[in-house]
């Protein structure tokens, strides 16, 4: 089949809707990835339905308070993302690695084209499925559409990928995220070594993508300064501003003003800007210069140029018709530079180099060179500007963010990836591509605040977790972590539970497996914890209604909403058998409060007088503040001092539901 008959079936494919946003695209001068079954894949995620949460308290870790910050989810991911409502707008940064299209790990469910609730992974896609690209596009598409919901304004995805579907997710990621939102292409070194993996180019690198979700309002933060950088500055001067660097005294932009010649103090030499413009003020550069010992005066030299600074009583030079003073940007006149006034010049600098502190604008090899600008330590930025190239730290002038590489000493590699988890897991997890700590904690450094919230979707064997901790322990920091991870059901393998969890357990406690797998403390304790959740049956007011009591403990309390807490935290659970409704606090210590009958068909029961009595007995006991905040079935008695919360209406409002509808984000048509 031919190329063009090839495309004519691929259009027949497409339906109404993509037919119009294809030619609407490409009337518009757009490019746009298109491919089978596209719309239904955005079309999905309208119907994925959230979930009821169950809490694995043995699979958890830590404190009431310390299970509050951090979450693990166990279970697929659209749904989970769709069950986290309450994420919605909220997190700084997912930081993600998902299943790569390589014939080994990458998993496509055929009934997820038309009932996304499927729970099941499906089967591996081989190299050999002709459609192996279409399945990871369309079950990576509607993934992606809702990570770009869960982001707040100024914040940023970061996903990793390798060069099977790098072009077509780049293409993807320009369409939702916008081409102008794009951050960074890091080019990062996976392997030091040659491999045999290929006969024409060993495969060294893998690639990060990283998009805002609004360039405009995202933000880059600087990286530690290293020593080497800081050695650069000096103090031969013994300057009063302390250390300082060289500095290029030009801008790379010309501004006609600024492109005018100057003469030195030492040789009477006209230097010009080049092809850009002087950086500073014209009146600093003859402060400066002046600085020297010498008067200075603009004179126009007929050079095409603004008037230019000459030491005063100095004969006017000749400059040399067909001297292109961009490319050749010094002027010598050997009758100006055995001037009497040039050589009184030269000795009063020399004096000022040998003895003074020399001026903002100085000359190099000892007076005879080019003119530079100091640069003060004390004035440079406390951290450096990320380059996404990492081969060398030893620069001096920050750079833009572009397309660039990341070397193995920058960014770790991936043979680290799997010794970090052989480390703190043991040998035989089966994991053969584990990205290194090194590379997410730099990406997490750079683009989610101290105080932020990162989301792992694809979490794998937990190293974004494990970044997040290791930076918060070395830093001081309080970033928190959502993770969702299904593992391997279909083999008895839920490793969320074995290995995800495990891993990070251990990066908290510090304990790691011996020799002979026992495990003893042999790291420092990173501290903190998380809970651990499992995902179950969709959700609507029927299921609410008929839930246990532990069920609906485990839902009001990962699924409650507060506006005015930072990124939706999740309620401090109160394990306390003694209260008969008091089940949470929030981070200002204020109560939550469920008023529960029994079992049976009107188990929730009602805020009355009398259960409103308890309530405030309960909030006192446990030193709780007001107002308390009350989960019910229906509100007879009111008050001040307590927020009520219908029960189902309002776990469904939490879950981006309403009691009368079950679609998820009615609104995003």
């Amino acid at each position: 089949m031919s190329i063009t008959e090839k495309q004519i079936k691929a259009l027949g494919d497409l339906d109404k809707d993509d037919l119009m946003k294809l030619v609407h695209t490409l009337m518009s001068g757009g490019v746009v990835l298109n491919f089978h079954g596209k719309r239904t894949a955005y079309e999905i995620i309208k119907k994925v339905r959230p979930r009821q949460t169950r809490t694995k308290k043995e699979f958890g870790f830590g404190s009431p308070e310390e299970q509050a910050k951090n979450m693990i989810y166990e279970g697929e991911n659209l749904q989970a993302m769709v069950t986290l409502f309450k994420y919605r707008n909220k997190l700084d940064l997912i930081l993600t690695d998902p299943p790569y299209n390589t014939g080994q790990y990458f998993r496509y469910n055929d009934k997820w084209d038309t009932d996304p609730n499927d729970p099941e992974l499906g089967q591996v896609v081989t190299l050999e499925d002709g459609s192996r690209h279409t399945k990871w596009l369309k079950s990576i598409y509607p993934r992606l559409v809702m990570m770009k919901n869960m982001l707040k304004p100024n914040g940023v995805l970061a996903i990793c990928i390798d060069h099977n579907e790098l072009f077509h997710l780049g293409m993807i990621l320009d369409e939702i995220f916008g081409e102008h939102n794009r951050i960074a292409i890091i080019n990062w070194q996976k392997s030091y070594s040659p491999k045999n993996d290929s006969s024409h180019v060993s495969t060294a690198t893998e690639y990060v993508l990283v998009y805002a979700n609004d360039k405009d309002l995202a933000k880059t933060a600087l990286l530690e300064r290293a020593e080497s950088m800081n050695s650069k500055y000096t103090n031969p001067d013994k300057d009063l501003d302390g250390d300082w660097g060289s500095s290029d005294p030009t801008a790379p932009t010309p501004a006609e003003k600024d492109r005018y010649g100057i003469q030195s103090p030492f040789t009477g030499e006209i230097h010009y800007p080049g092809s850009g413009a002087w950086r500073n003020p014209k009146k600093n550069m003859k402060k400066w210069l002046e600085e020297w010992g010498s008067h200075y005066k603009e004179v126009d030299l007929r050079d095409g140029r603004a008037k230019a600074l000459l030491i005063k009583d100095s004969p006017i030079p000749n400059i040399p018709k067909n001297q292109n003073l961009d490319n050749e940007p010094i002027v010598k006149d050997n009758s100006i530079s055995k001037h009497s006034t040039i050589d009184k010049s030269k000795r009063m600098a020399q004096e000022v180099r040998n003895n003074n502190v020399w001026p903002v604008i100085y000359f190099m090899k000892e007076g005879d060179g080019r003119p530079r600008e100091k640069r003060y330590l004390n004035k440079v930025k406390k951290g450096k500007v990320p380059l996404t190239f990492w081969a060398n730290e030893d620069y001096d002038e920050p750079m833009v963010l572009g397309a660039q590489s990341w070397e193995h000493g920058e960014s770790g590699h991936s043979q680290a990836g799997i010794k970090e988890l052989n480390a703190i897991i043991g040998k035989g997890h089966a994991f053969q591509t584990v990205k290194p700590l090194k590379l997410m904690k730099k990406i997490i450094q750079l683009w989610c605040p101290p105080n932020g919230i990162v989301l792992d979707p694809y979490a794998g064997s937990g190293t974004t977790a494990h970044a997040v901790l290791e930076l918060n322990h070395e830093t001081g920091a309080n970033r928190r972590f959502v993770l969702i991870e299904q593992g391997a059901p279909e083999n008895g393998d839920k490793y969320a539970r074995s290995l995800t969890a495990e891993r990070i357990r251990r990066a908290i406690t510090g304990k790691r497996p011996n020799n002979q797998g026992t495990l003893v403390q042999a790291a420092e304790p990173l501290g903190s914890g998380y809970s651990f959740q499992m995902l179950m049956n969709a959700i609507d007011s029927k299921a609410v209604l008929s839930m246990k009591k532990e069920e609906l403990i485990d839902v009001v309390i990962t699924s409650h909403m507060d506006n005015n807490s930072r990124g939706g935290a999740t309620l401090i659970r109160v394990e306390n058998s003694g209260y008969k409704y008091l089940i949470g606090k929030n981070e200002n210590d204020e109560g939550y409060f469920l008023i529960w009958n029994g079992n049976g068909k009107d188990a929730v029961g009602q805020l009355d007088l009398g259960t409103y009595s308890i309530v405030l007995q309960e909030g006192k006991k446990a030193g709780l503040k007001q107002p308390y905040h009350v989960y019910a079935r229906y509100e007879v008695y009111q008050s001040n001092n307590v927020e009520f919360f219908k029960i189902p209406d309002k776990i469904l409002a939490h879950l981006g539901l309403s009691e009368n509808s079950d679609r998820y984000n009615e609104e995003d048509e």
